[in-house]
């Protein structure tokens, strides 16, 4: 397998660029949208213990992202950490299931996008049927796919213009909300609130868990450019912990403030306005209904650029694994022309579509909003061959290769790890039960399982483990060892 550090990588990203790097990704349309879920699944103005969950979780998994980042700083992020880790046993499987994973989970985080996109459309087109937004929804991914389909420039200049927008809509909700609030909407809290020997609490603690750490994904981010930051063993944990900390502010500002505004009830009301476009009912009660186009606008564009770079990056996961013979060998193909990854877009673009209107007609209802559904699916896949595979790895690694140089070693270890590990499993646990009838754990063990049998036949394919040798690479410890020797 090729070095990580291609010559054609440069360590040029400081702490303040990984920092906003992280940040841009975990605050896209997400907050937006996910706010009258957070309210319904706690069942009040409480909601906000939801969002300091999540972001007790980002901390601690932050930290097991850390140490793996500091150790092995090189671009792929999780696949490579589990190529180190779990090569000793199981060869290729791991970094195989990671890829195969990813190829489920980052469309489904990208179709997210896209209904958020129809739901804030309603606010400017009120009688939009389900029809009329499935239709929506195909034609925004169609336009994504054409504007993806070619040699994209300027790319840095589009997230900029993104993270200009999606602040400008963050700060602009803000101030109007707290303009205009009121204390005794945002904290008074319906009576037994917070009851925690009852079963209804923490089935809603699950459920708001898991919203929370989805409006959190993306503190990872500049991990997986590991090769291009400078420094990564100081600048990686530094950019991990910023990031959670200043967005957790921005959310707990924003969540307290439109709580403040409109009441929650109006949130639970799937025909009130406000719970398909909180935003722009904040923006109505307080500036009136101009303004509340103007965000509602900015909202769209921020959810369409998110899907945009999303697909823009994640098209390249498949690519990269590929071309490292860690995954099939057509999704290391490039276009001719253009120079972009042919089978990993079509395929992601494919997915996200196919998600999409799923989450709409199977398994959604008022109970369960399609945003919802694909929320929860997404993070049950996640769990076991990301999150909890990570935390493993980190133990594992201590132990295989104890010289590693790790310039950050995670606080208070294993503690962190232990509490990201059953942060997860709550997550996990509680999914079928807070999603009757969408079965998230069922679909999540029958993608994996898929994973495995077709592992099996590209393993025999490709004559790699457990149909040929196994490859122990030790490659970071390797490149550490031949640092000396280089020097004299």
């Amino acid at each position: 397998m090729p070095s990580d550090h291609s010559p054609g990588l440069s360590r040029q990203i400081g702490l303040f660029q990984a920092t906003a790097i992280n940040m841009s990704q975990m605050c896209g349309i997400g907050p937006f949208v996910t706010i009258p879920l957070m309210v319904a699944a706690f069942g009040g103005p409480q909601a906000v213990i939801g969002w300091i969950a999540g972001a007790v979780l980002a901390l601690v998994d932050g930290l097991v992202w850390a140490e793996l980042g500091a150790s092995l700083p090189g671009s792929g992020g999780t696949y490579v950490y589990l190529r180190e880790a779990f090569q000793y046993r199981t060869g290729r499987l791991m970094p195989f299931l990671f890829v195969w994973t990813a190829m489920l989970f980052i469309p489904l985080i990208m179709s997210t996008g896209v209904q958020g996109m129809v739901q804030y459309l309603a606010y400017l087109w009120p009688g939009i049927t389900t029809g009329q937004g499935d239709l929506v929804g195909v034609g925004v991914m169609a336009l994504v796919f054409l504007l993806l389909w070619g040699k994209v420039a300027n790319i840095g200049k589009i997230t900029v213009a993104m993270w200009a927008v999606m602040i400008l809509s963050v700060v602009a909700v803000i101030l109007a909300a707290f303009t205009h609030f009121h204390p005794s909407m945002a904290f008074s809290w319906p009576a037994h609130a917070v009851e925690l020997t009852h079963g209804s609490f923490w089935l809603g603690f699950a459920s708001g868990l898991t919203i929370g750490i989805y409006d959190y994904l993306g503190y990872n981010t500049a991990a997986y450019l590991g090769a291009e930051v400078k420094n990564p063993g100081r600048v990686l944990p530094r950019a991990i912990i910023f990031s959670i900390l200043a967005i957790m502010g921005i959310y707990l500002l924003l969540q307290i403030g439109v709580l403040g505004v409109v009441p929650w009830h109006d949130m639970l009301d799937p025909n009130n306005v406000a719970s398909q476009s909180v935003a722009s009912a904040v923006m109505e009660k307080t500036l009136g209904k101009g303004a509340a186009d103007v965000v509602t606008v900015l909202i769209l564009v921020t959810a369409f650029a998110s899907v945009f770079t999303g697909l823009l990056g994640g098209s390249r996961v498949p690519y990269d694994a590929a071309r490292d013979r860690l995954f099939f060998r057509s999704f290391a193909k490039l276009h001719p022309r253009h120079g972009f990854p042919v089978a990993g877009l079509i395929t992601m673009c494919v997915i996200t579509t196919a998600a999409f209107l799923l989450a709409r007609h199977v398994g959604a209802s008022a109970a369960h909003p399609p945003l919802a559904v694909l929320i929860t699916l997404l993070t049950t896949v996640m769990v076991i061959v990301q999150a909890l595979a990570q935390i493993a790895a980190v133990t594992v690694l201590r132990k295989r290769q104890p010289h590693l140089a790790r310039p950050y070693r995670m606080v208070l270890y294993p503690l962190p790890s232990v509490v990201a590990g059953i942060g997860w499993l709550v997550i996990y646990g509680y999914a079928d039960k807070a999603n009757p009838g969408v079965h998230p754990i069922e679909w999540s063990l029958g993608w994996v399982v898929l994973g495995l049998a077709v592992y099996l036949v590209w393993s025999r394919v490709e004559r790699v483990w457990p149909f040929g040798a196994k490859e122990i690479r030790e490659q970071y410890l390797v490149e550490q060892q031949a640092e000396p020797a280089a020097a004299s």
